[in-house]
């Protein structure tokens, strides 16, 4: 079956994906979700080891819909110059080896761009193309210890804290995704290409933002503050007489609302009076709210505070997610059949385009599914394909 793009943004677009485990398929599925032709490059090993898990669990399931895989052995000299030819042609290479290999196999930057000026080549570390710490192995954990999110994560007085999903891996594949396409971009005023490259540490960073400029222009090093937001007071977790509810007053016009609902005398005092006091004295004031909002239930207070315009909300296990009405109606939980587990859902995009769409045209592939396909879109004859196989090319 030959390419079918999922969306008409990207379709002109080839992608040769060499990624494997997160980080890259990450960059990568934005592209193929949005209609690129990605072709999925798998070394000829043990189905499932170089990407990071079983081909029938979740995750990879998640991760690899929309693209296609050929089977390509970069250690063979056949096999380098099968991928050359296809680079040749592509538009887009993405890869998250550590820095060294792709010099090693013959297939990095300067070697694909003397052939193709135009190649836009993505690659994603732990921790940079270069510099002392470029030939450590990454890891999304390291990358939030060493970033500094994992300081700030968590209650006071326990400790460091891991978020509880690869946030460093996942930012760091959308920002690739984004590096890739201003290049496109760029492409269209130069006609060249361009190296783009990220890491774990530089994304992880990144999404410290606020957190980080307190450093950087204040001076102030952030703490960890469990469930209360550091800045913005009160806003945190609060307990109902049925469970718990977010409540988040950023702004002392958002606060004022609060404190006349609750009707509560002691919210009065001076020692709540402006944010500067209310950070002061955070403990006292959580309590005073506490004891009020468990006296109803969360339903009660999301309705009642959200018709008062103070921003709210449930907090939902991943199950309820899925159930809330408002996550029915965007359409993220998408239908997929695929070919290991059969009929269920995925994922989909976070985007909505008033024209285009994103869909789901293909599952996951099985291993090498299009190595045939795709050598023969590229000009290779039966026999040779057939030789290849042989002599274990792919």
């Amino acid at each position: 079956m030959a390419f079918e793009a999922a969306s008409d943004i990207l379709s002109d677009y080839t992608v040769l994906d060499l990624t494997r485990v997160r980080s890259g398929p990450t960059c990568v599925r934005q592209l193929a979700d949005w209609g690129a032709n990605v072709i999925k490059i798998e070394t000829p090993s043990a189905a499932g080891s170089d990407m990071g898990g079983s081909r029938e669990g979740s995750d990879f399931q998640n991760l690899h819909r929309n693209k296609r895989s050929m089977v390509l052995n970069l250690k063979d000299e056949d096999g380098v110059a099968i991928f050359m030819k296809m680079a040749a042609k592509a538009d887009v290479i993405v890869e998250n080896f550590r820095p060294d290999v792709k010099f090693r196999l013959g297939i990095d930057y300067e070697s694909v761009r003397a052939i193709n000026p135009g190649i836009v080549y993505a690659s994603i570390s732990g921790f940079g193309q270069d510099g002392p710490l470029a030939g450590r192995p990454g890891f999304d954990q390291i990358a939030q210890g060493m970033g500094g999110l994992m300081s700030i994560t968590g209650a006071p007085g326990e400790g460091p804290m891991r978020v509880g999903i690869p946030i460093a891996d996942l930012t760091a594949g959308g920002f690739a995704a984004q590096g890739v396409l201003l290049a496109l971009l760029g492409r269209e005023k130069t006609g060249e290409g361009q190296w783009v490259q990220t890491s774990l540490l530089q994304a992880q960073i990144a999404m410290l933002d606020f957190q980080a400029a307190r450093w950087l222009m204040d001076g102030d090093v952030p703490k960890q503050a469990g469930n209360d937001h550091p800045t913005s007071i009160p806003t945190g977790v609060f307990v109902t007489s049925n469970g718990h509810i977010n409540i988040a007053c950023a702004g002392q016009h958002i606060w004022l609302r609060l404190k006349d609902e609750l009707a509560d005398p002691r919210m009065d005092h001076e020692d709540y009076a402006d944010q500067p006091s209310r950070s002061v004295n955070r403990k006292a004031l959580n309590a005073i709210i506490n004891e009020n909002t468990s006296k109803q239930t969360t339903e009660y207070w999301v309705e009642r505070l959200a018709e008062i315009g103070v921003p709210c909300g449930e907090i939902n296990n991943i199950d309820q997610v899925f159930a809330s009405p408002q996550v029915q109606h965007l359409g993220i939980a998408r239908d997929m059949v695929s070919q290991e587990r059969g009929p269920g859902q995925i994922v989909g995009q976070p985007i909505i385009m008033s024209r285009s769409k994103s869909e789901i045209r293909r599952p996951p592939p099985t291993k090498g599914q299009h190595t045939e396909e795709i050598l023969s879109e590229y000009g290779f004859s039966s026999d040779e394909i057939a030789a290849f196989s042989d002599k274990g090319v792919t």
